[in-house]
């Protein structure tokens, strides 16, 4: 898409502002253009899909859906960069998944160097420390407030094992979660 904005001298500086899908009607000309990549589609064997053709497929569905719908110019030809959310609001609401911090940052609408940089500024912590901190002071509450068992919950806080949430525990609050109970 750079380079038919490129070849074409499209305007790439217009975000787009709309739902992220578009649900364009069927029509005879699109039909016509699907039926006419069947063939590349169902036989990829005989290698006739070259790079050339390829892009020319491209540049012809493009073509296509911008005489069908004109306002799909800012749509198709949006390069800036993409959203990221609220660090913070999605940190609070899901801390306690297992998952890890290259997913978070992904999730996030960010690189790993972007959230690690992010989370720092938010926080006053790198992430897995943060991580960390949080997921216990919970457990701590939840075994204190609520009673609960610490092999209820360590899993539902993103820890892989109950030793080692019973060993991070204890490490932090000096005494182990059955000690709490």
């Amino acid at each position: 898409l750079r380079q038919i904005a490129l070849e074409q001298q499209i305007p790439t500086t217009q975000r787009y502002i709309g739902p992220s899908n578009i649900l364009i009607p069927p029509n005879d000309f699109l039909k016509g253009f699907f039926q006419s990549i069947l063939p590349y589609v169902q036989h990829p064997e005989q290698k006739q899909l070259t790079d050339t053709l390829g892009l020319l497929k491209i540049k012809e569905a493009v073509q296509l859906l911008l005489h069908i719908d004109p306002s799909l110019k800012t749509f198709l030809f949006d390069f800036s960069a993409p959203h990221k959310i609220d660090l913070e609001r999605f940190m609070l609401t899901n801390y306690h998944f297992n998952v890890s911090i290259a997913r978070f940052a992904q999730l996030t609408g960010r690189s790993l160097a972007a959230f690690k940089r992010d989370f720092q500024l938010v926080f006053d912590a790198p992430p897995r420390q943060w991580l960390q901190e949080k997921r216990l002071a919970e457990a701590q509450r939840l075994i204190h407030e609520k009673n609960l068992k610490p092999s209820a919950i360590y899993l539902d806080l993103g820890f892989e094992s109950l030793s080692h949430f019973s060993h991070a525990f204890k490490k932090r609050f000096g005494k182990a979660p059955s000690d709490w109970a």
